[in-house]
């Protein structure tokens, strides 16, 4: 067997089309197959990733079907990393920043409560070696 990457994760949603437009607006997903299916799922896409937005079943909350820890999105560069930063700032998104010495992340939350994370392996050589 030989795979190629993870096609799309799939989501629970308590709203799909506000979950849709939240990730379009803030994270910069693009709505594709629209139409198709009788709208369901809602298929997102971010360069060659994929989300699929299901809606929740009734009568459980949004985390209840929430399956994996968190979803995780790379930035090129530190830029973009900084960009990310100040607009979730300009949003009003609450984050958390984490140096993990190889890496920097900041986490936050989707509309469902999904942890998400922005994570860059752009790190300054002098902050990257870590001190001992």
């Amino acid at each position: 067997m030989r795979l190629e990457q993870i096609d799309h994760v799939a989501l629970r949603c308590a709203a799909p089309e506000a979950t849709k437009d939240w990730y379009v607006s803030t994270l910069g997903f693009e709505h594709v197959f629209a139409g198709e299916w009788s709208g369901v799922p809602i298929f997102l896409r971010l360069g060659s990733t994929f989300i699929a937005l299901f809606p929740q079943t009734s009568g459980e909350p949004p985390s209840a079907h929430i399956q994996v820890s968190h979803l995780a999105f790379r930035a090129a560069s530190q830029a973009d990393f900084q960009s990310a930063q100040a607009e979730l700032r300009a949003r009003g998104i609450p984050f958390q920043f984490q140096d993990h010495r190889i890496s920097h992340s900041i986490y936050f939350r989707d509309p469902d409560g999904l942890q998400l994370e922005i994570t860059t392996y752009d790190v300054p050589a002098a902050q990257s070696a870590g001190s001992e």
